[in-house]
């Protein structure tokens, strides 16, 4: 019984990511009938990194990667998400996140492997770790440009959000950046640029109407 209550424990916890939006869908002012979920950005980072490895064939364990990125998110349950443009710095933010997750991963027998792991992708210092961290990075740019390219985030309505308080996004508007996907196209632009592989995904996508490309793969 006590294995069970330790699954539930840990799952029930896990699947309350469902119902977290993710915060840059908040900031941003995403409109449409729904918003993303923290849940369904790890799905979606997931996928991406599956694609990226199956067709750069990289020189990784892309299954660590993958627990990683199926873990990463998990402190989130507890400490919500928070962004870059938040009144926390990034070591706060991890501090706050090594409770969390050593709390809602407290339940499970191989806990010190899961908690390893989540360290070792805020550390980024392997290439498991960097990769799942681009992965991670990319998946935003990507759907913030699709948020774009069908027409559900309008700048204009988004200026009492923190993150025009930001002054590199203040800059980055004064020097011509007209929407979400300009924005993080050069704010993340600087992540990428010793990842040839991640560099020309980056510019493949921001450079194409991912909107009419979804919709003719699904004809």
């Amino acid at each position: 019984m006590k294995k069970n209550e330790n699954i539930l424990h840990f799952y029930l916890l896990a699947t309350t990511l469902k119902n977290k939006i993710r915060q840059g869908s908040i900031y941003w002012n995403v409109e449409g009938p729904r918003r993303e979920s923290v849940a369904e950005h790890v799905y979606d980072v997931c996928m991406l990194a599956i694609a990226i490895y199956s067709e750069y064939n990289l020189d990784l364990d892309i299954y660590k990667a993958l627990v990683m990125l199926l873990i990463h998110e998990l402190e989130e349950i507890i400490i919500g998400d928070i962004t870059p443009f938040d009144s926390v710095s990034e070591q706060e933010k991890i501090e706050l996140g090594k409770k969390a997750v050593q709390n809602i991963l407290s339940s499970l027998t191989q806990k010190e492997e899961y908690i390893s792991l989540t360290n070792e992708f805020n550390n980024r210092e392997t290439k498991e770790a960097k990769f799942a961290y681009l992965c991670d990075k990319l998946d935003f740019d990507i759907q913030m440009k699709l948020y774009i390219d069908k027409g559900l985030i309008k700048l204009d309505k988004s200026l009492d959000s923190p993150v025009f308080k930001n002054p590199w996004i203040k800059q980055l508007i004064e020097n011509g950046c007209t929407n979400p996907a300009d924005i993080f196209y050069k704010y993340d632009y600087s992540k990428f640029k010793d990842n040839p592989e991640f560099l020309s995904l980056l510019n493949f996508s921001y450079n194409t109407d991912l909107s009419k490309l979804l919709d003719s793969y699904l004809k």
